[in-house]
């Protein structure tokens, strides 16, 4: 493995990933915990979820950093080794299922408004996002079976979640196939569908504002972005090993890209939800300052 994984590139990756990252979801985080005290919207909620979860990718990624630090060797104890790559992985397909859920919620938007108005309440968001993580959590508890299951552990292995015995492979592989169809694939051209009947639909309606039109390009695009980009080329591993019955050598790479899916998130967020507008008195930030002047008037009068 130390032949194929450059540990310089690898830190490298995991520190400009954490150092954009984070202030870039710190700021979207404290934006939408303002919007969902005023007035949520179904694409915030799921939004939220979204933020939430690369949050929790980069708590780990320290952990990551330690690893490539060490020349890809896990130093640490076993068991945060098992907790980082279910959290590692579990948050790539969570991302990939809320953004397919947000794509279907704005063409249902565009292309069915009535329908949208009577499904628009939060507590569907918030069922769909509960689900969407549980159904993340039980694909990707497959890190604790094959590192903790009597039947598959390796206790001579020095990495972390590397170089499988053939049992385990067997085990694995055919996971990681249903893995690329269910949550990458499928997600993949449901998100192109939507998209691209959200952009046929809106331009042929003349009296749909440009800025609105251009953001919804700006999401498709950013959400594309981060299938092509983050996603696509990690799981075409799965498909690559599945045929080969070995993990490829370049499958770790494949995971840095992954890493990129924090800093382009924002920029999804702020074409998708109405929290991040920022004209006139639309703007997340001004509602809250004006609240938080009007809070204190009150108190100085009193």
């Amino acid at each position: 493995m130390g032949q194929v994984v450059k540990s310089e590139v690898i830190l490298s990756v995991y520190i400009l990933s954490f150092l954009i990252g984070l202030p870039a979801n710190l700021l979207s985080l404290y934006a939408f915990s303002v919007k969902i005290h005023l007035k949520p919207l179904p694409t915030d909620i799921l939004l939220l979820n979204l933020n939430i979860s690369d949050l929790l990718f980069l708590m780990i990624l320290p952990l990551k950093m330690h690893e490539a630090a060490s020349g890809m060797k896990w130093n640490l104890p076993e068991f945060l080794c098992s907790i980082t790559s279910f959290t590692f992985f579990s948050t790539i397909y969570t991302s990939s299922l809320l953004l397919m859920a947000v794509s279907v919620v704005r063409y249902i938007a565009v292309a069915f408004p009535v329908t949208y108005h009577q499904l628009h309440k939060p507590v569907y968001a918030i069922i769909i996002s509960a689900v969407i993580w549980l159904i993340s959590a039980a694909h990707c508890s497959i890190t604790f079976i094959t590192q903790h299951h009597p039947s598959l552990s390796s206790k001579t292995s020095s990495v972390c979640y590397e170089n499988f015995t053939q049992t385990q492979l067997e085990v694995l592989l055919p996971v990681r196939l249903e893995f690329f169809f269910v949550l990458c694939l499928a997600p993949l051209l449901i998100c192109v569908f939507c998209y691209l009947r959200c952009i046929t639909i809106l331009y042929s309606r003349p009296r749909i504002s440009r800025m609105r039109k251009q953001k919804a390009i700006g999401m498709a695009v950013g959400t594309l972005a981060v299938f092509l980009i983050c996603v696509l080329p990690y799981n075409t591993s799965h498909l690559v090993g599945y045929i080969q019955g070995e993990s490829p050598t370049w499958r770790y790479y494949t995971l840095l890209l992954s890493t990129f899916n924090t800093c382009i998130d924002p920029i999804i967020f702020y074409f998708s939800s109405s929290t991040f507008h920022c004209t006139s008195e639309k703007s997340i930030f001004r509602k809250h300052r004006l609240v938080s002047e009007s809070q204190r008037q009150a108190t100085n009068s009193t």
